[in-house]
């Protein structure tokens, strides 16, 4: 949203309510800015003023980022009809301008970004800006140093018709690894743990280039950003 805004388009936007209706409270004198009553549609509001809509104080929160420990379970969507998704984690305002940068498949779990910033979050995703994506992978198979240089230099995936990216690929024990990439292909890592002859049993995202998944939040939980770890992502 940008400002100064129409009071019509403020209110529908924070209110959640269409703009025939927004209109016709305007009419019967339900809002004020700065305690005085509003009548017209068109007048202009400022992010700091104090609007209130039949009584309830209305204010927009601005560019807000969030991360979550996301379950098993959930999808990364703003709303689907056979699955709960990470929004109905989040008890906050307004969710309808949120999205997640950068999403997991419904049995992954870990690090999840949220944001109402569309240029934070392309920095996120597009291939261009090298963000790595930290993931702790279990698999099927014992993996072999022959697979890990694979996926190092980077691998086919079926349907594919250029190599991945080189990755960072680092053993941790005989049935797991720590793989970090950044691209962000449709099922990435599980496909390229199969193009090496293996297969993923277990997929966590640890990190986003160096935004850390907060060890206190528990399976489900979430905190807004700080400052400093929303500025990683626009450091050049």
């Amino acid at each position: 949203m940008k400002f100064p805004c129409r009071l019509d388009k403020f209110l529908s936007h924070l209110a959640e309510l269409p703009r025939t209706k927004v209109k016709a409270g305007i009419k019967k004198r339900y809002v004020t800015v700065n305690g005085e009553v509003i009548t017209r549609f068109d007048y202009s509001v400022n992010q700091n003023d104090n609007v209130i809509w039949q009584g309830k104080p209305l204010q927009y929160l601005g560019k807000r980022y969030f991360m979550l420990n996301k379950p098993v379970g959930y999808i990364c969507a703003n709303s689907d009809e056979m699955h709960p998704t990470v929004f109905d984690l989040l008890d906050e305002p307004n969710l309808k301008d949120f999205h997640v940068a950068g999403r997991l498949d419904i049995d992954t779990t870990g690090l999840v970004l949220l944001t109402n910033d569309g240029d934070w979050s392309h920095q996120i995703t597009s291939p261009k800006k090298q963000k790595y994506k930290t993931y702790l992978v279990e698999t099927q198979e014992p993996i072999t140093e022959e697979a890990l240089q694979l996926l190092r230099d980077g691998v086919q995936l079926h349907n594919e018709k250029q190599l991945t990216l080189p990755a960072i690929a680092e053993q941790l024990a005989s049935y797991s690894l720590r793989l970090s990439i950044c691209e962000g292909k449709y099922h990435q890592v599980k496909r390229m743990l199969a193009a090496v002859g293996n297969k993923v049993v277990e997929l966590h995202r640890e990190k986003i280039a160096d935004i850390a998944l907060d060890t206190n939040l528990a399976s489900g939980e979430y905190r807004e950003l700080t400052e400093q770890e929303v500025n990683i992502i626009n450091a050049k």
